[in-house]
């Protein structure tokens, strides 16, 4: 991947070397180089539109379905749905106008200062990210939302489109300085306060913001050999901390090691009855019975167990393969960007989306201990479904200036 860029970058500078001699060469140059603008409008990756927007579609059905006896409870059976169509509205409006422009315009210095956009949107996210445990809105114990007039939204929603276009561009900066280990340092040290600022109180959103971390200098080093020695002293320290400590991290410990009598995994509890009743096909559509007041919620991060239980182990799998191909189209758009910035936004959100994917259908079936996560794209959340849209918009844009052949 990175070969590629580099002999890309070599071309243009023959090219600019060999157009210096004349003008006509000169003329050659820029009309070749007018002649390649026009294909890259070209590459606009319709496969990986109608992919983001068939996802977020069949969340729409989903939540309505899941939803549908809660909203019904407060009068307004379309209530989620309402909500969630809106914010996909306006997403979708986002991630066109951010597909139509040039992606390098996040790098580009303002008024002549060495400070970006992207440096702007990392330092309006801590900003942001600060507030809301100041002034943020008290939801089942904690301050995640911030609400301006009729907008309610959650901040590390923003905080991770930040991370990801902040990390992209040092790593296009000083590449060669991941493949030491001092140079992640570096990385992680610019990282850590917006990364304290959500662990205060969203723990699940500052560990995908630190997987985005990892997983984006990972695969900008070329030295794999000190992020296993990382990975394994984080897995010794963690279990540490969970076996020696105590508190509601522990709890949820237990609630996972004997979910079938701890009083306080009825969640999951529920969840796993309901995976199990789909069978192969499901019970169809709307049928599901745990979605009746069994699980608190069904629409949100459980929504992957309704699922199940209605369009069953079938659906499941159907779903988990399309975003399996999202990923695909994602990975190869990166893999044939034009520069290192390309490349990098594109891995950042393919590794947002996919720590969320494993994550939700991690802890629904009861693989690894509760955390709230959301399934991208179709459990219920405005902000964090507007805001994915944003990030495929930025994919897109990097699509449309790949190079024709």
């Amino acid at each position: 991947m990175e070969s590629f860029m580099e002999n890309s970058d070599y071309q243009y500078r023959r090219a600019a070397r060999s157009g210096g001699n004349s003008r006509a060469n000169g003329n050659r140059v820029s009309e070749r180089r007018t002649m390649e603008r026009v294909r890259f409008t070209r590459q606009y990756d319709f496969a990986l539109l109608v992919l983001t927007i068939g996802i977020a579609l069949f969340g729409v059905v989903m939540i309505y379905s899941a939803g549908y006896y809660t909203a019904s409870l407060q009068n307004n059976p379309f209530r989620y749905v309402k909500s969630q169509v809106f914010c996909l509205i306006l997403g979708t409006l986002g991630m066109i106008v951010v597909s139509m422009m040039d992606y390098q315009v996040f790098r580009q210095r303002i008024f002549r200062t060495k400070l970006t956009l992207v440096h702007l949107l990392y330092v309006l996210a801590m900003f942001l990210q600060a507030i809301v445990l100041v002034i943020g809105v008290d939801l089942n114990g904690a301050k995640r939302w911030l609400r301006l007039g009729p907008l309610q939204f959650q901040p590390s929603e923003i905080s991770k489109i930040a991370a990801i276009l902040f990390i992209a561009y040092a790593v296009y900066q000083r590449r060669h300085d991941l493949d030491y280990f001092m140079g992640f340092v570096r990385i992680l040290i610019y990282m850590s306060p917006l990364i304290l600022l959500i662990l205060l109180e969203n723990m699940s959103s500052a560990i995908i913001v630190m997987g985005i971390t990892f997983g984006m200098c990972f695969v900008a080093s070329k030295k794999k050999w000190y992020f296993i020695i990382i990975i394994l002293a984080g897995a010794a320290m963690l279990g540490a901390i969970v076996w020696l400590g105590e508190g509601f991290r522990m709890e949820r410990i237990r609630m996972w090691q004997d979910v079938e009598n701890n009083a306080g995994a009825y969640q999951i509890r529920q969840g796993l009855y309901a995976i199990a009743s789909g069978g192969l096909f499901g019970k169809g559509l709307g049928q599901s019975m745990q979605k009746l007041g069994f699980i608190p919620e069904a629409y949100n991060d459980m929504i992957f167990s309704v699922i199940c239980e209605e369009l069953g182990v079938v659906g499941a799998v159907l779903v988990i393969l399309a975003f399996l191909v999202l990923f695909w189209r994602i990975v190869v758009i990166a893999c044939h960007a034009p520069d290192l910035f390309g490349t990098m936004l594109c891995v950042g959100v393919m590794i947002q989306l996919a720590i969320q994917v494993v994550i939700n259908i991690a802890v629904v079936t009861n693989s690894i201990p509760s955390t709230g996560i959301p399934l991208p794209l179709i459990s219920y959340g405005g902000t964090s479904a507007a805001i994915i849209m944003v990030e495929m918009g930025i994919v897109l844009a990097v699509s449309r200036q790949i190079k024709q052949k």
